[in-house]
């Protein structure tokens, strides 16, 4: 039987940019659904072409022009990084006509290396995409239908189950064992093949140690003691983790504000359900009961928030904000208007003391326009707290940030 298919908010983008672009290329994490979405979307209006299969890179490799000269107008090329020896035969086939748009849509899960070869070979000619796990935008229907929104069913749900495509609609699979198959094999294919990592052992404790910090600002220092590596090491393997979007550092704003404000990033993932499998969160009691309930629950709110900007096509404008003295916004969106200050905690009843850091910012910060303000929670439906500020769930919060992006 056919397994359903969840359409993606970014199709829109992809094809906005087919009719901009020579070439597109869709990145984004592995199982995320770059694949399927294409083949399900564009074929068999475009051609498919997996660069997976060895045999296939042989016979393209022997003689790159004839395999260019050879395609139909329309192609899809799957994992580019397999072949970056393609890339200047490809800028050469796109130059014969700069005004045909739309001729190849490339895909790869490997930014550091495909990202730097089409950067500079395909410089110009390209629109890039990414695509991040299941959206709360994309699963809606789904959550309805199960838990007619609830707000704290669907974080917990998103929590032990997570969001990649996969694991997402086969919910008979067993998530633990999903998540075990992902890292291993992201470890063993894409960080020692392509990567120079040196221990895996102490790459696996980083990023159980990365997800024990998960929503605190990144200290570079304190991580390699604990790991008992180099602080160098240590930015290595972050870089690796950022560009292959498994991680995403949120950047401070300090813009007009003054120097006594924090300037490193915090750290989040772009999946939540990644995140509770290193935590080892494996039931809803062990969730609610986590230490660290109220850190993942700001993560959820993060990685949604940025899968808002990706799925438009765009990279987020969003920061934190703390104070030398410990006052803190949780969230910053910038407009060319201001900013909206967004407060997150993981309660049902929102109360003046709830938002007092959102409170702080108004009566004291005077160097940038603050624009209304949010609190992310899990209320059932939106309500005011101040006249300034209003309490939002899952559902209101993405209609809100739809509406400002």
């Amino acid at each position: 039987m056919r397994v359903i298919y969840i359409h993606r908010e970014i199709e829109k983008k992809i094809k906005t940019f087919l009719k901009q672009f020579p070439v597109v290329i869709l990145t984004g994490p592995r199982q995320t659904g770059k694949s399927t979405t294409l083949k399900e979307v564009f074929v068999p209006r475009y051609k498919y072409i997996s660069l997976e299969e060895p045999t296939i890179r042989e016979n393209i490799l022997s003689d790159p022009k004839l395999f260019l000269d050879t395609l139909p107008d329309r192609v899809i090329l799957d994992e580019i990084q397999y072949i970056p020896e393609l890339l200047p035969y490809l800028k050469m086939k796109v130059d014969e006509n700069r005004t045909l748009k739309g001729k190849f849509i490339l895909t790869g899960s490997q930014q550091f290396q495909m990202m730097k070869n089409v950067t500079e070979t395909l410089a110009g000619r390209t629109g890039l995409l990414r695509l991040l796990p299941f959206s709360y935008v994309e699963t809606k229907e789904i959550f309805l239908k199960k838990y007619k929104l609830n707000p704290l069913k669907i974080f917990i749900h998103t929590c032990l189950r997570g969001s990649y495509p996969e694991i997402f609609i086969h919910n008979k699979y067993d998530a633990r064992a999903w998540y075990d198959s992902y890292i291993q094999t992201y470890l063993e294919r894409d960080i020692r093949n392509i990567y120079n990592i040196g221990n895996l052992r102490d790459f696996h404790r980083f990023l159980r140690l990365l997800a024990s910090r998960c929503s605190q600002i990144l200290n570079l220092s304190n991580i390699a003691s604990d790991l008992g590596v180099a602080v160098n090491t240590v930015k290595n393997w972050l870089s690796i983790l950022e560009a292959s979007y498994i991680i995403y550092l949120l950047p401070p704003y300090y813009k007009n504000i003054g120097k006594r404000i924090t300037k490193s990033p915090k750290i989040y993932f772009t999946d939540c359900g990644l995140l509770c499998h290193l935590l080892n969160i494996k039931k809803e009691n062990e969730l609610l009961n986590h230490p660290l309930l109220g850190a993942i629950f700001e993560n959820y709110c993060i990685q949604e928030t940025v899968k808002l900007f990706e799925n438009e096509g765009l990279r987020p404008e969003i920061y934190y904000l703390r104070t030398k003295t410990g006052k803190e916004i949780d969230l910053i969106l910038e407009v060319t208007e201001g900013v909206y200050p967004i407060e997150i905690k993981f309660t049902k009843t929102p109360t003046l003391k709830t938002i007092e850091p959102l409170l702080y910012f108004y009566r004291e910060i005077k160097k940038i326009k603050l624009l209304k303000g949010f609190l992310f929670c899990l209320v059932d439906t939106k309500s005011k707290v101040t006249k300034d500020i209003s309490a939002l769930n899952i559902d209101s919060y993405i209609e809100e940030i739809c509406k400002i992006i």
